[in-house]
């Protein structure tokens, strides 16, 4: 049986004077993580403004635990957390008034799971906002987010700027908060390790549109490095999913999408030596697909 969607993008297009964001096509299921990567300026803020309901596509259309956005977004917004690096809270207020201020909105607000998180990520609710380290006030929206128990979490670029223990941190709770096997997570950011240590799906964006959109399993396990010895000088097979080729003298190394274990003898029977076969992580792939991507812009604009 299919299960319900988070969160349904279909045909997606926003224009801006200086940034078009075009057809974005991108779902995932209940209980899920989704993983929305890309550079800065490629569009993911712009696909979670629209997701939170703050701005309308110009095209397309968009469902987020079943309300249409963003004119059912007051609905949605009940059952949805928002945690972003830069959210603003209250300089001259406490933590504590901010969980209060919650509260007063959130039925749903779990004061017992509040003094829990407050305990696991180290912060003090009386302490005010303005004496908050960057890591802390980080700390301080995740818990005002996952306090209500919402059933969808939207992350947008939670990590940035954060040092290695307080990522770790604010990954382990985003991890910890779906131990509910319903509650789903939408995870933008450009740190792939984020990404490929808790996401289920992983969508690449570039230049406004998605150029990869896949379960992560299915990324890692299709992408490989073939390394080659060329000593006659062959030319490299004609096949579509090479996505970079680079030469050092007799040496060559391949980048390949859409893997299977036919392709070595491709190579073999075009007269080359395959030396090795490697599994890329997902940061060398998704430097692969932004170098493509931009090429293929690029020939687009040159024609």
């Amino acid at each position: 049986m299919d299960l319900p969607l988070a969160i349904q993008c279909e045909g997606v297009s926003k224009r801006y004077p200086h940034f078009h964001l075009q057809n974005v096509d991108l779902s995932f299921e209940q209980g899920t993580v989704m993983g929305l990567v890309g550079p800065n300026g490629a569009g993911k803020s712009t696909l979670m403004r629209m997701v939170m309901g703050l701005i309308g596509p110009d095209s397309g259309s968009i469902r987020v635990l079943g309300h249409a956005m963003p004119h059912d977004q007051i609905a949605a917004k009940r059952h949805i957390g928002f945690v972003a690096e830069d959210m603003r809270l209250y300089e001259s207020e406490t933590i504590a008034f901010h969980m209060d201020f919650v509260r007063s909105i959130f039925d749903s607000w779990d004061d017992d799971y509040a003094q829990v998180l407050l305990r696991r990520l180290d912060l003090n609710e009386k302490q005010k906002v303005k004496g908050l380290s960057h890591g802390q006030r980080v700390k301080a929206t995740l818990v005002l987010a996952l306090a209500r128990r919402p059933s969808l979490l939207v992350f947008d670029e939670p990590t940035t700027g954060l040092d290695p223990a307080v990522r770790k941190e604010v990954l382990d709770e985003m991890m910890n908060a779906l131990a509910d096997e319903t509650r789903s997570i939408l995870f933008s950011s450009h740190n792939t390790l984020d990404v490929e240590q808790i996401s289920d799906y992983i969508t690449f964006i570039y230049g406004g549109r998605v150029v990869e959109s896949s379960n992560k399993e299915d990324f890692l396990d299709g992408w490989r490095r073939l390394r080659l010895t060329n000593p006659h000088n062959r030319p490299l097979p004609d096949l579509p999913n090479i996505k970079e080729a680079q030469q050092s003298g007799q040496i060559w190394t391949v980048t390949v999408n859409q893997y299977d274990d036919a392709l070595p003898a491709q190579f073999t029977q075009a007269g080359l030596t395959v030396t090795a076969v490697e599994r890329l992580t997902l940061e060398e792939i998704f430097l692969s697909i932004v170098l493509s991507a931009k090429a293929n812009i690029q020939m687009k604009v040159a024609s």
